[in-house]
Formats: C-alpha cells, sequence, structure tokens
C-alpha cells in the first residue's frame, strides 16, 4: 500500500466532514472527528492506499465546472477530454439547431456538459453498457439537462438521424498495455480501455459505420493517446476523403485526440479550431 497524498488527505477528509475543501482550508482547526469519522476516514485512506480513484471514493468527479456522479461502471472523467467539449462548442455555435453525438458516453459529461452550454442542441449519447447509461441519465436529471440516452452499440439505431458533430472518447489502449493494480487506472471499467490489439478496435468499427450518418461539413472529434494518435490520424483520412484532419495537444503538450471536418482539406497538426 502506498503513501496517500497530502491533496488526497485533505479531500478525502472534507468528505468525512461533509465539508468542501475550502470550508477546511479555511476552518481546519476547528474540525473534530467523531470514532466513527475517524474510523471512516481511515478506510478511506487505505482504499486511496491501494490504488483506488479518489472519484469512486467519493462518488463524484469535476468536468468541465460541474460536479457529475461516478462509479466504478464509468471512466473518471480527464481534464484532457475538456479539449474535445471546447472544439465541439467552438464549431457548433454557429448553429441554430445543432445535432450532436456522444458515442460511449459513459458517465455522461460531455453529453451533459454539451448540452448545457448549448441549450438550443439536440445531443444524442449511447453506450453498450446499461450500468454506465443508468449514471448518465442521473447526471442529466441532476441539471435538468434532455439528453437523447440510448443503449446502443456504437451508433443510434434509428438510420434516419444524421449529425453535425460527433464526439467520441473510446477503448484506446492497447490489450497488452492495459495497467495494473496499483495504478488507479486499473479500478475502471476493462470494457471501457480495451481497444483491442493496437488501440483502435472500437475506432475502426466506429469510422466505418459514421460517414453515412453526417451532415454536410460535419466535425467529428476522437480522443486516443500519444501511442495511437497518428494510427488513429491516418485511419481517418482514408475514412473521410477530402477531409480537414489535425491532431490537437493536451494541456501538457501532448498528442490527444484528432479532429475532422468533413468536406475541408486534410491537415496534419495541431488545432485550436476546427
Amino acid at each position: 500500500m502506498r503513501e496517500v497524498e497530502g491533496l488526497d488527505k485533505t479531500l478525502l477528509l472534507a468528505y468525512v466532514l461533509g465539508k468542501d475543501r475550502a470550508w477546511l482550508l479555511a476552518h481546519g482547526d476547528e474540525a473534530v472527528l467523531t470514532p466513527e469519522q475517524e474510523a471512516a476516514y481511515e478506510r478511506l485512506l487505505q482504499r486511496r492506499g491501494r490504488g483506488e480513484p479518489l472519484a469512486y471514493i467519493t462518488g463524484e468527479a469535476w468536468f468541465y465546472g460541474r460536479r457529475f456522479i461516478v462509479n466504478p461502471y464509468v471512466l473518471v472523467p480527464r481534464r484532457e477530454t475538456e479539449h474535445l467539449v471546447d472544439e465541439a462548442l467552438a464549431y457548433l455555435r454557429a448553429y441554430e439547431t445543432p445535432v450532436v453525438l456522444d458515442v460511449g458516453t459513459g458517465s455522461g459529461v460531455i453529453a451533459c456538459t454539451i448540452g448545457a452550454e448549448l441549450p438550443n442542441a439536440t445531443v444524442h449519447a449511447t453506450d453498450v453498457s446499461e450500468a454506465a447509461l443508468k449514471v448518465a441519465r442521473e447526471n442529466a436529471a441532476r441539471t435538468g439537462l434532455n439528453v437523447c440516452f440510448e443503449h446502443a452499440d456504437l451508433l443510434p439505431r434509428e438510420e434516419s438521424i444524421h449529425f453535425d458533430c460527433v464526439i467520441a472518447n473510446l477503448p484506446y489502449i492497447p490489450s497488452d498495455d492495459l495497467p495494473r493494480p496499483p495504478d488507479p487506472v486499473s479500478f475502471e471499467p476493462p470494457e471501457a480501455l480495451d481497444g483491442g490489439a493496437d488501440g483502435l478496435r472500437e475506432y475502426r468499427r466506429l469510422l466505418s459505420l459514421l460517414p453515412r450518418r453526417l451532415n454536410p461539413s460535419a466535425v467529428v472529434l476522437l480522443e486516443a493517446a500519444p501511442p495511437t494518435i497518428g494510427a488513429l490520424h491516418d485511419l481517418i483520412v482514408t475514412s473521410f476523403e477530402g477531409a480537414r484532419v489535425g491532431i490537437g495537444r493536451d494541456y501538457a503538450g501532448l498528442e490527444r485526440w484528432v479532429s475532422a471536418r468533413v468536406g475541408g482539406v486534410e491537415r496534419r497538426g495541431d488545432l485550436t479550431s476546427v
């Protein structure tokens, strides 16, 4: 068991006390734990020490300035994924009534965020996991959002629905590279991590279906990781002839996602907007 970091200790203590971190920082000297709270705090520290993600312990995580429910049936939202939302919003704000699809929605953070930021959008979201969709629907209900969640393998079953924007954060870790405990990622659902032999199995399936479900000049945004970005870029280029394709970097400057503007001109390199 590894040592729990100071910040995590603070957040877990605040959680046990039913306070936020700001209160604890301002009133830490006043915090007195009951014996029951002390025992609960120790149990939480042990869970974190074994590598369990903080978000699973507290049952919530922040994304794009909003708090969302999470549990072990869904991935923990990453700050890097906020880049995909930024790109989608930059593109979609010009539309009066855009139609958006979040493929493999998990906890629903992408779908809910776009729905909250663009009330005029029609947002669809799919997942093969009913347990994940339950979390996503709870997150939408908490904020009063109307997202069309569907239990489906990649695309909605109704083929007449076409999209102005498709976002996907599908499994992209090669099977042989899946993390093991105590790596926190090893606690996340393997079906949301395992991308097959080369990490692109699910993206290959998605890209074989997408062209006939896109509106003219649609944008496609796909998250991956530096080891698989180049191959994903090339796969998108072959899937959308004549598209403008680019690779975006995350907060650390790492290649993290690929975008394609259908009908544009291919361009390999960094993007700030498609």
